[in-house]
């Protein structure tokens, strides 16, 4: 018997030797990519909790109108809760995994009598607990733990996603809102101009200064500028619905701040830092995806190798072999088992090579969030720097048409050689310029903001 059992071991140790790669917790594969490359440095990295990528929404988004907005969003938004629920069924799972290191018990009493042919009736009873323990000798509980673990993680980083989601959401939207009522109030204050244009061009009419002409044409400029307040008004009923709906409100009219300076609180990296890649959540998510792959390739390898059991019985009993004592008496069993899998090996090899491959699919999945979320990143620094240029330029053009509308209207009461549509075309261009500026605002606040959630941002 003790040779049987050291050849056992022997044979148990010798095949764990031979299978210790299964032990090995997940490292993210050498790749010809350089972007994947890049991305495990920067995780290597120590964290810069002063960058962009690490920052709270609170220190982005300072406005307090808005920090009340979004904190209503993130208490009322459904798809978040989702996702908190999400992230507890794979704790629940993680602790399932866990508690398969114990033994098992379960509690079995049983009793019973019989009679044959009018004997006396002999009562029997059993009161056995038995213990049943999986010893991971070859990492099957083990590779299942470790999948579950980042099967947790992957779910936090969904939690962020959507997260960071609800909070930019909310602030474009707020921004947008911004933007609609900043254009109602300059519509508003350019009518006003233009209605007192349209009676100094009659006074003017009635001095022979000007024809007709002037005063219709006047009067149809200012009809247009009119015409166009509803619209705008409809497109603030329209984005205040949808910020109700983020906020898990009915629609009402809700307030908005009339202060438009915004800019992120660090200074933007040039080109496409890796660093803002490596946090973003779909990121992580991805490769948690790889990892729990790994993992389920490891398991699928575990199935090859023999499983190993104790299991142990004892209780209390009057039966015992086929005789029935009173009283009972307390007994124990112990046993082992080494369970190896024979017939199965054709299903356990399909097993592992579906398991590899789907590990494959993963990498593949992952180099594509990497790679889109790279472009994301850049399209917003593009954005962000072009839009800089772009505003400079408006802003002289605003100037200068000031002046034009300015010098024009008084050429015009002058008499000097200057005809009312010059200054209906400067009012008219300059109005123009002004709703291009206010609308390079929004564009540029809105690439600050798609910025930040590139980098995985709203913690």
């Amino acid at each position: 018997m003790n040779r049987l059992i050291k050849y056992t071991l022997t044979v148990v140790l010798a095949v764990a030797m031979s299978s210790c790669h299964i032990y090995r917790k997940y490292e993210l594969p050498a790749d010809e990519n350089a972007f994947v490359e890049d991305y495990r440095k920067a995780t290597e990295q120590p964290v810069d909790s002063t960058s962009l990528e690490y920052l709270g929404w609170e220190k982005v988004f300072t406005d307090p109108i808005l920090q009340g907005y979004i904190r209503q969003a993130l208490a009322n938004n459904h798809d978040l809760d989702d996702a908190r629920h999400n992230v507890e069924i794979a704790q629940a799972q993680l602790k399932g995994a866990k508690l398969s290191y114990f033994p098992s018990l379960a509690l079995n009493p049983n009793g019973g009598s019989a009679s044959y042919g009018g004997s006396h009736m002999n009562w029997s009873y059993s009161i056995p607990l038995a213990a049943n323990w999986e010893i991971d000798v070859f990492g099957k509980i083990l590779n299942r733990k470790r999948g579950a673990k980042v099967t947790v993680e992957q779910m936090e980083d969904y939690e962020q996603a959507v997260r960071s989601q609800i909070i930019c959401g909310v602030a474009n939207t707020y921004y947008a809102l911004v933007l609609l009522k900043q254009q109602l109030d300059l519509t508003e204050r350019t009518s006003v101009i233009w209605k007192d244009q349209v009676e100094s061009m009659k006074a003017m009419k009635e001095a022979a200064y000007v024809n007709e002409a002037a005063v219709v044409q006047s009067a149809a400029n200012y009809w247009s500028i009119m015409a166009s307040i509803p619209d705008i008004r409809q497109s603030i009923t329209a984005t205040s619905n949808t910020l109700s709906t983020l906020l898990g409100s009915y629609p009402r009219e809700w307030e908005v701040t009339s202060d438009l300076s915004f800019s992120l609180p660090v200074n933007v990296k040039s080109g496409i830092p890796m660093s803002y890649l490596a946090v973003r959540p779909d990121v992580r998510a991805a490769e948690r995806g790889l990892a729990a792959a790994y993992y389920v390739t490891n398991s699928a390898r575990a199935a090859f190798y023999p499983t190993l059991s104790i299991s142990a019985q004892g209780g209390f009993t009057n039966l015992l072999g086929s005789m029935i004592t009173n009283p009972g008496k307390w007994f124990i069993q112990l046993a082992g088992q080494l369970a190896a899998p024979i017939f199965s090996r054709g299903q356990n090899i399909a097993t592992l090579e579906a398991a590899k491959a789907q590990q494959k699919q993963a990498m593949n999945a992952f180099e594509k969030t990497v790679l889109s979320a790279s472009a994301d990143v850049s399209d917003a620094l593009a954005q962000i720097a072009n839009i800089e240029d772009k505003k400079v330029a408006l802003d002289q053009q605003i100037d200068n048409l000031e002046k034009s509308v300015e010098y024009t209207q008084e050429l015009l009461t002058l008499d000097q050689k200057t005809t009312y549509l010059e200054v209906l075309t400067a009012r008219s261009s300059l109005l123009s310029a002004q709703l291009s500026s206010l609308a390079c605002w929004h564009t540029q606040v809105a690439s600050l903001i798609s910025l930040y959630q590139a980098v995985g941002g709203g913690r």
